[in-house]
Protein backbone atom coordinates (compact mmCIF):
# COMPACT_ATOMS: atom_id res chain seq x y z
CA UNK A 1 0.00 0.00 0.00
CA UNK A 2 1.29 3.21 -0.84
CA UNK A 3 0.55 6.73 0.88
CA UNK A 4 1.27 10.15 -0.69
CA UNK A 5 2.42 13.00 2.06
CA UNK A 6 1.81 16.70 0.80
CA UNK A 7 2.42 19.21 3.80
CA UNK A 8 1.10 22.29 3.78
CA UNK A 9 4.11 24.51 3.43
CA UNK A 10 2.32 27.73 4.42
CA UNK A 11 0.23 26.87 7.55
CA UNK A 12 -0.30 27.44 10.97
CA UNK A 13 -0.20 24.41 13.49
CA UNK A 14 1.37 22.17 10.43
CA UNK A 15 -1.67 20.11 9.15
CA UNK A 16 -1.56 17.90 6.25
CA UNK A 17 -3.18 15.04 4.76
CA UNK A 18 -2.18 11.73 3.70
CA UNK A 19 -3.70 10.10 0.90
CA UNK A 20 -4.20 6.70 -0.28
CA UNK A 21 -2.68 5.21 -3.59
CA UNK A 22 -6.23 5.81 -4.67
CA UNK A 23 -5.90 9.38 -4.33
CA UNK A 24 -8.49 9.49 -1.04
CA UNK A 25 -7.80 11.03 2.13
CA UNK A 26 -6.77 8.33 4.95
CA UNK A 27 -5.25 9.91 7.79
CA UNK A 28 -4.61 13.83 8.73
CA UNK A 29 -1.39 14.81 10.57
CA UNK A 30 -2.50 17.75 12.95
CA UNK A 31 0.55 19.44 14.16
CA UNK A 32 -0.34 21.38 17.38
CA UNK A 33 0.88 24.68 17.02
CA UNK A 34 1.82 27.20 20.25
CA UNK A 35 2.86 24.09 22.71
CA UNK A 36 6.37 24.48 24.30
CA UNK A 37 7.56 20.63 22.54
CA UNK A 38 6.49 20.01 18.98
CA UNK A 39 3.46 18.11 18.69
CA UNK A 40 1.33 16.18 16.07
CA UNK A 41 -1.73 13.58 16.55
CA UNK A 42 -2.35 11.33 13.44
CA UNK A 43 -6.14 11.22 12.80
CA UNK A 44 -8.00 8.93 11.09
CA UNK A 45 -10.75 10.25 8.48
CA UNK A 46 -13.25 9.83 11.02
CA UNK A 47 -11.37 12.60 12.87
CA UNK A 48 -10.20 9.71 15.96
CA UNK A 49 -6.66 10.00 17.20
CA UNK A 50 -4.88 7.00 16.29
CA UNK A 51 -1.30 8.04 17.60
CA UNK A 52 0.15 11.34 19.01
CA UNK A 53 3.71 12.39 18.11
CA UNK A 54 5.84 14.03 20.47
CA UNK A 55 9.24 15.29 20.63
CA UNK A 56 11.23 14.85 23.86
CA UNK A 57 12.28 18.63 25.31
CA UNK A 58 15.60 16.98 27.09
CA UNK A 59 17.18 14.38 25.30
CA UNK A 60 20.80 13.98 25.17
CA UNK A 61 19.92 12.40 21.13
CA UNK A 62 17.15 13.93 19.42
CA UNK A 63 14.37 12.12 20.42
CA UNK A 64 10.32 11.53 19.60
CA UNK A 65 8.13 9.10 20.85
CA UNK A 66 5.23 7.98 19.32
CA UNK A 67 1.89 7.09 21.55
CA UNK A 68 -1.53 5.47 21.30
CA UNK A 69 -4.16 5.35 23.58
CA UNK A 70 -2.31 7.50 25.88
CA UNK A 71 0.30 4.45 25.86
CA UNK A 72 3.65 4.70 24.86
CA UNK A 73 4.28 3.02 21.68
CA UNK A 74 7.81 3.59 20.20
CA UNK A 75 10.78 5.61 20.97
CA UNK A 76 12.41 6.91 17.94
CA UNK A 77 15.75 8.53 18.58
CA UNK A 78 18.41 9.93 15.84
CA UNK A 79 21.77 8.43 15.99
CA UNK A 80 24.76 10.38 15.56
CA UNK A 81 25.13 11.90 11.98
CA UNK A 82 27.22 10.15 9.68
CA UNK A 83 28.11 11.41 5.66
CA UNK A 84 25.58 11.27 3.62
CA UNK A 85 23.15 9.11 5.70
CA UNK A 86 20.66 9.12 8.25
CA UNK A 87 20.03 6.34 11.29
CA UNK A 88 17.49 5.99 13.67
CA UNK A 89 16.13 3.61 16.08
CA UNK A 90 12.92 2.92 17.26
CA UNK A 91 12.29 1.06 20.43
CA UNK A 92 8.73 -0.45 20.61
CA UNK A 93 7.30 -0.82 23.97
CA UNK A 94 6.77 -4.58 23.34
CA UNK A 95 10.77 -4.87 23.88
CA UNK A 96 11.42 -5.11 19.70
CA UNK A 97 13.06 -2.45 17.46
CA UNK A 98 12.56 -1.25 14.31
CA UNK A 99 15.81 0.82 12.47
CA UNK A 100 15.73 3.43 10.24
CA UNK A 101 18.10 4.30 7.83
CA UNK A 102 18.42 6.09 4.59
CA UNK A 103 20.43 8.32 1.91
CA UNK A 104 20.59 12.21 2.73
CA UNK A 105 21.02 12.87 -0.87
CA UNK A 106 18.40 10.82 -2.61
CA UNK A 107 16.13 11.16 0.74
CA UNK A 108 14.99 7.68 0.82
CA UNK A 109 14.91 5.65 4.03
CA UNK A 110 13.95 2.30 4.69
CA UNK A 111 12.41 1.17 7.81
CA UNK A 112 13.22 -2.66 9.03
CA UNK A 113 12.60 -5.16 11.32
CA UNK A 114 15.01 -7.78 11.99
CA UNK A 115 16.85 -6.97 8.46
CA UNK A 116 13.27 -7.44 6.25
CA UNK A 117 11.76 -4.18 5.01
CA UNK A 118 8.74 -3.23 5.95
CA UNK A 119 8.33 0.53 4.20
CA UNK A 120 10.14 2.70 2.74
CA UNK A 121 10.26 6.60 2.72
CA UNK A 122 10.60 7.89 -0.44
CA UNK A 123 11.26 11.59 -1.27
CA UNK A 124 12.79 10.96 -5.20
CA UNK A 125 10.12 10.84 -7.85
CA UNK A 126 8.79 14.16 -6.19
CA UNK A 127 9.35 17.81 -7.74
CA UNK A 128 7.41 19.22 -4.59
CA UNK A 129 10.00 19.88 -1.76
CA UNK A 130 7.34 18.75 1.06
CA UNK A 131 6.07 15.74 -0.54
CA UNK A 132 6.97 12.02 -0.15
CA UNK A 133 5.49 8.24 -0.43
CA UNK A 134 5.59 6.11 1.98
CA UNK A 135 5.22 2.24 0.55
CA UNK A 136 4.15 -0.16 2.81
CA UNK A 137 5.80 -3.44 1.79
CA UNK A 138 4.59 -5.64 4.60
CA UNK A 139 0.92 -6.86 4.80
CA UNK A 140 -1.04 -6.33 7.90
CA UNK A 141 1.88 -4.03 9.45
CA UNK A 142 0.79 -1.16 11.56
CA UNK A 143 0.42 1.77 9.26
CA UNK A 144 -0.68 4.06 12.01
CA UNK A 145 3.02 3.21 13.39
CA UNK A 146 4.96 2.95 9.98
CA UNK A 147 3.58 6.65 9.37
CA UNK A 148 4.10 8.47 12.54
CA UNK A 149 7.68 6.57 12.33
CA UNK A 150 7.71 8.91 8.62
CA UNK A 151 6.52 11.90 10.60
CA UNK A 152 9.34 11.55 12.98
CA UNK A 153 12.29 11.20 10.23
CA UNK A 154 10.43 14.38 8.45
CA UNK A 155 10.79 16.11 11.54
CA UNK A 156 14.09 14.70 13.30
CA UNK A 157 15.64 15.49 9.68
CA UNK A 158 14.00 19.09 8.38
CA UNK A 159 16.53 21.09 9.79
CA UNK A 160 19.32 19.02 8.30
Amino acid sequence: MRYLVRERIFGIGDDYWIDDEHGEHAFLVDGKALRVRQTFQLKDVQGEVVAVIRRKMISLWETMEIERGGQKLATVRKKRFTPLRHRFKARLADGGALSVHGNVLDKEYDIELGGGRLARISRRWFRVRDTYAVDIEQPGADVPLLLSLAVCVDALTGDD
